[in-house]
């Protein structure tokens, strides 16, 4: 469980398009609280989709290759090929110059609920959902498995945290860098879905077949 939910929360905090959209929020009137509710909003979303997971399974893992079992593995499993397939078509696909979204213009006078909505919509939810498949084997009982939930949480929003953060100590640095940032992701958007689709896809594939062959 600890080394996917590792997997799946890099592949989180790595994405391009939350933390692109972030960049901006930050760089907007009241940029540093939007950016926390954005934040919040994000780590939220991940607390409420495991907290579902732990009051279904009462916080017991299921047993091996029990029918509970099975069927998070085989949602893994559909996720992993979904996000390989997803990772070969965007590759085969012919390049397309980047052209940002037309809600970027408007980003200044995003509200706080805005920002707060805005991490919900953009939230890699195939990511998510691996990960809550994955939260079926935790045992609420052994504090290592709360830690390994507490750090997937973390390790999914670390990016965020990490650009609120220096934007709060370093507000002039933070903008400069972060918005060469944001150009470097523009511009290797596709490569960046393409190769953590793939990876993390892979990952869950080769992982879910092992746990159901054994």
């Amino acid at each position: 469980m600890v080394v996917d939910l590792v997997v799946i929360g890099t592949a989180i905090t790595l994405g391009p398009l939350h933390n692109s959209a972030f960049i901006l929020l930050l760089a907007s009137l009241r940029g540093v609280r939007k950016g926390l509710a954005f934040l919040l909003s994000w780590l939220a979303n991940l607390v409420v989709v495991i907290a579902c997971v732990v009051l279904l399974t009462g916080g017991r893992p299921p047993v091996h290759h029990s029918t509970p079992s099975t069927a998070a593995v085989a949602a893994k499993l559909a996720i992993g090929v979904g996000l390989v397939l997803f990772g070969g078509y965007r590759l085969r696909r012919p390049p397309r110059p980047y052209r940002p979204p037309s809600w970027t213009a408007r980003i200044d006078d995003a509200s706080f609920g805005t920002a707060a909505a805005l991490a919900w919509l953009l939230q890699p939810w195939a990511l998510v959902a691996a990960g809550a498949a994955t939260v079926v084997d935790a045992d609420l009982s052994a504090l290592s498995d709360w830690l390994a939930l507490s750090g997937y949480c973390l390790l999914a929003t670390l990016s965020l945290l990490v650009m609120e953060l220096y934007t709060v100590w370093a507000p002039s640095a933070a903008q400069a860098r972060l918005s060469a940032l944001r150009t470097w992701l523009a511009h290797h958007q596709d490569q960046l879905i393409i190769t953590l689709s793939l990876l993390a896809g892979l990952w869950l594939t080769t992982s879910s077949i092992y746990a159901l062959v054994t």
